[in-house]
């Protein structure tokens, strides 16, 4: 029985891994052809769809590191995946206005990059028990640049998006109501970009670690 269950564990993140990095990978094809043909106020319209499904199947990954699918601790999964979910539904589509935004090709550009490759790493490794060296390499180490610039497009984005919020008071909920319970969205993006500031040389020092280690090994090996 327990084989079993391990056959389908593995099945399972094999075909999860490559459905997502197909979706990423739309992202990053549209993104780039657009951002080279239109101009990058084109670039959201072009990639909203598969960057709406590859963000939102990557929920689930909260869930596989909570019931210990992956090794993945949640302490690392959960901000990363809830912060891109933020941006992704409750920045770039709530406002509108922007979209047009030239962070929003960067934002894509390095999202896209970072997961093409994190997920072609996990789909391989689960599909044959390990990934090439040259593989694993760009897992552990693209991050030192494309973090930055993935975490400077998101803050940027909300950002800009702050007036938009404080005119149309967009999710607000004013008193008085029979909840007796008020809420500002615009200040809740403000509490967000505050988390920010302790929260990425956090997760950033982690991911140093994390590549420390897995280099290592990959050296012994």
């Amino acid at each position: 029985m327990a084989g079993v269950l391990i056959g389908l564990r593995r099945v399972y993140l094999i075909i999860y891994n490559w459905i997502v990095f197909f979706g990423w990978f739309q992202v990053f094809y549209f993104g780039v052809k657009t951002l080279k043909e239109s101009g990058h106020e084109h670039v959201y319209d072009a990639v909203e769809k598969p960057l709406l499904f590859a963000l939102t199947a990557a929920f689930l990954e909260i869930l596989h590191s909570l019931v210990g699918l992956v090794r993945s601790p949640i302490s690392a999964t959960l901000p990363q995946i809830s912060s891109r979910l933020y941006v992704t539904w409750g920045i770039l589509w709530s406002f509108p206005e922007i979209r047009t935004h030239l962070l929003v090709s960067s934002l894509a550009i390095s999202w896209s990059i970072t997961e093409i490759i994190r997920y072609s790493f996990f789909g391989t490794k689960e599909a044959f028990g390990s990934a090439p060296s040259w593989l694993l390499w760009l897992r552990y180490s693209t991050f030192l640049l494309l973090y930055p610039t993935g975490i400077t497009s998101e803050v940027g984005l909300i950002y800009n998006a702050l007036p938009y919020m404080k005119e149309s008071g967009k999710y607000a909920v004013r008193m008085p109501n029979k909840w007796n319970f008020s809420f500002g969205y615009y200040y809740a993006a403000l509490v967000c970009l505050a988390i920010y500031v302790p929260g990425c040389p956090h997760l950033y020092r982690y991911m140093l670690g994390q590549r420390k280690k897995a280099l290592s090994k990959s050296k012994k090996e």
